[in-house]
């Protein structure tokens, strides 16, 4: 088993390299603080609610000898809705489309049945190579971490392949992300940069903005609340009459939920959580964006959305 906690050594003549890298995993084993950690600024959301991405967002590092683009899928599960099914076909897209795919394993949980299917289903890639990513070492002592790497070495065997490299990280404690980012270049293929210099993600800014939303909505609430919140950007407008070294971003956003009963639970008492939902994403959204902006949120319901075709559309799925 080879554990990397060094860099390759670089080749004599340098090249530059560029193309794409997928992190694949359960949910919330760590794909979007990773993606954040590379990137070094916030492109994608993190929850501790499980199914937090929806979207595959790409996040962009740019380094002198090549670009890595990142592509956060959301987390491959058994599902029990049409979105979830739509969120699998998603992340099984992206695998056959990337140069190079992440496995995320959380070191703080033992490899369990949904690592084993999502492992199986990787062996079935045979082109690609894969990175094992053993995450969140930060939270376990130095034994569990060896018990894990080998764990994770071993599934691979089980399964028929050899991972391309087996690296424990913590983005949290930026341990090893830059190791990562080393060991992810080498497999890239040779070309020129695939996106200006400066860019950190593709994704439109009204879409990141909704996903700040929904993130600050995701805070606090129920257990069985994440899945039905959906949040839509209907609009982003200059204000009009503010004078060139004052400018205004109105903002008009709807968060949507599936059932009435379920519309309290996110205004709260005399609308204080509706509020701090606002307050919280619209620091982020000027952090962002690197613009004053105004926030105007309301709740709505879309009855069952994650099980109508026609909603799910509406709502960008």
């Amino acid at each position: 088993m080879s554990v990397r906690t060094q860099s390759p050594q670089p080749s004599e003549q340098a090249v530059h390299r560029a193309g794409f890298a997928c992190f694949v995993g359960r949910p919330n084993a760590g794909k979007s603080t990773l993606t954040n950690a590379l990137v070094g600024k916030k492109v994608a959301i993190t929850s501790n609610r499980p199914q937090t991405t929806r979207h595959t967002v790409r996040g962009i590092v740019h380094r002198p000898d090549a670009q890595l683009i990142l592509v956060d899928t959301p987390g491959l599960h058994k599902p029990r809705t049409l979105l979830g099914e739509r969120l699998n076909d998603v992340v099984r897209t992206t695998w056959a489309e990337v140069d190079v795919i992440g496995f995320c394993l959380p070191a703080n949980e033992k490899l369990g049945p949904g690592d084993r299917f999502i492992a199986k289903e990787l062996a079935s890639i045979k082109k690609t190579p894969k990175i094992a990513i053993v995450t969140k070492t930060d939270l376990v002592d130095g034994k569990t971490l060896a018990e894990q790497l080998i764990a994770v070495d071993q599934l691979g065997r089980e399964l028929g392949f050899e991972w391309a490299e087996i690296v424990p990280v913590s983005a949290v404690g930026e341990k090893q992300v830059d190791l990562l980012a080393d060991l992810l270049v080498p497999l890239l293929p040779e070309g020129p940069a695939l996106y200006p210099e400066g860019d950190l993600t593709d994704e439109p800014e009204q879409v990141m903005v909704a996903e700040l939303i929904r993130e600050a909505a995701l805070e606090g609430v129920r257990d069985e609340l994440p899945h039905s919140i959906a949040v839509v950007v209907e609009e982003m407008l200059p204000r009009e009459d503010r004078p060139a070294d004052k400018p205004l971003l109105d903002i008009h956003a709807f968060v949507y939920i599936e059932r009435p009963s379920q519309k309290g639970i996110i205004i709260g008492p005399k609308g204080k959580r509706l509020k701090d939902v606002g307050i919280k994403s619209r620091k982020q959204i000027e952090a962002l964006l690197g613009t004053p902006v105004y926030l105007d949120l309301h709740v709505k319901v879309a009855k069952d959305w994650q099980r109508d075709p026609r909603q799910l559309r509406k709502l960008g799925f």
